[in-house]
């Protein structure tokens, strides 16, 4: 059969925009397709680009050329048409796609998702650091009742996949429209225990935030010692079995400041590291920090590697500290973020979109483990399979 081609040499976004934005002087009968396959660039693009500033209504921050793409190419489609595109799986999770999930996931619907096993593994003879997946979407507003997640650990045998055929709205879930990538039944048990939650942190009046201080860049005010007027500087090494220990005789450890910005109340926090090496066992690591411990200081600050969750209006107790350790430090809560996310980054963000339980219970979580006294993972799991199993 004869196969017409046609090569278009137009900026595929910027002379599609106004017809995407139903704009005056756009195609309102623009000619769609069928079927769109593609593998889009992947870059960052400033938010003043000409891509970026042609589709406003699915950009936020700095965005990627490649959900622009995607866009672009779902807006190509017939109703009922396909779409399979090769694309990062960074759009899943993130404050930063929360548009492009909005338009993607409205428009259209997931049907199939293939997960590779190895980034490194994708394409044999390019330097690609993106984690990436391969997604087939149909241009229809109707949900369908499941979602097909197939993966594989190279890009040479797809004859041996392995198949999951997952609940779609355990797959696209939350107030943030994200796409939780589970490859097996024990990783769909996990988003079940933890979706029969419907508050988050925010919602019980706490949030997690990323540390103040970015040490290189304040340099002039870091000290090695406790001269009069400094306050700690806690990193993620102050973290340590379950507790937060200082000092440990680490550079730097101190600051001079009277920036507002580089300081936080002495309240009670728990500290979670924000970056971990992807060959360590757990993702989320975190630490009880009891500001009694240090009476002498009204101000701390954090570095900018480590999170903490603070209470929103007030100082938290500290049991209710000691029962937020319980749950980011089970099993169960370290595999639903490995899930939601790929990377070795733990974001704010997603934290604070994840299920949790009701403040009264994460009390009572936290005084059962301060009685026992015994910080460990395998007691956090007990702990928390009592409310969740």
């Amino acid at each position: 059969k004869k196969i017409d081609i046609k090569i278009i040499t137009e900026n595929y976004i910027t002379s599609q925009s106004l017809d995407f934005n139903h704009m005056l002087g756009g195609n309102w009968n623009s000619e769609k397709y069928d079927i769109v396959i593609g593998n889009p660039p992947y870059m960052k693009i400033s938010k003043d680009a000409p891509e970026a500033t042609a589709m406003p209504s699915i950009c936020y921050g700095v965005p990627n050329m490649y959900f622009i793409f995607a866009s672009m190419g779902l807006f190509n489609l017939k109703d009922d048409g396909e779409m399979v595109y090769i694309i990062p799986r960074s759009w899943t999770s993130g404050a930063y796609f929360k548009r492009f999930r909005e338009y993607f996931l409205s428009e259209g619907k997931l049907i199939h998702i293939h997960l590779f096993g190895s980034r490194n593994k994708v394409f044999d003879k390019e330097n690609v650091l993106q984690e990436t997946i391969i997604v087939k979407i149909k241009k229809t507003k109707v949900q369908p009742d499941n979602v097909t997640i197939t993966s594989t650990h190279t890009n040479k045998d797809f004859d041996q996949c392995t198949t999951l055929v997952a609940p779609y709205n355990l797959v696209v879930s939350g107030k943030e429209l994200y796409v939780y990538l589970v490859t097996n039944e024990e990783e769909v048990s996990v988003l079940k225990k933890l979706h029969q939650w419907d508050k988050t942190l925010p919602d019980i009046g706490l949030k997690m935030k990323t540390g103040l201080t970015v040490d290189f860049r304040n340099r002039d005010i870091l000290r090695d010692d406790a001269e009069e007027g400094a306050i700690p500087l806690f990193y993620s090494q102050h973290i340590k079995e379950g507790v937060v220990q200082f000092p440990i005789q680490k550079e730097h450890e101190y600051v001079v400041t009277e920036q507002k910005g580089l300081m936080q109340d002495n309240h009670n926090y728990l500290f979670v590291k924000r970056f971990t090496a992807k060959e360590e066992p757990r993702r989320l690591q975190c630490g009880v920090y009891l500001s009694k411990k240090f009476p002498q200081y009204s101000k701390i600050s954090t570095q900018n590697k480590i999170n903490f969750i603070d209470g929103l209006l007030t100082n938290m107790s500290e049991c209710l500290v000691y029962g937020l350790y319980v749950l980011f430090n089970s099993t169960i809560y370290d595999e639903y973020y490995r899930i939601l996310n790929g990377s070795t980054q733990v974001n704010s963000t997603e934290i604070n979109a994840m299920p949790v339980p009701d403040i009264n219970i994460i009390q009572e979580m936290g005084r059962k483990i301060m009685k026992s006294k015994d910080m460990s993972e395998k007691n956090c799991n007990i702990i928390l399979e009592g409310y969740c199993g």
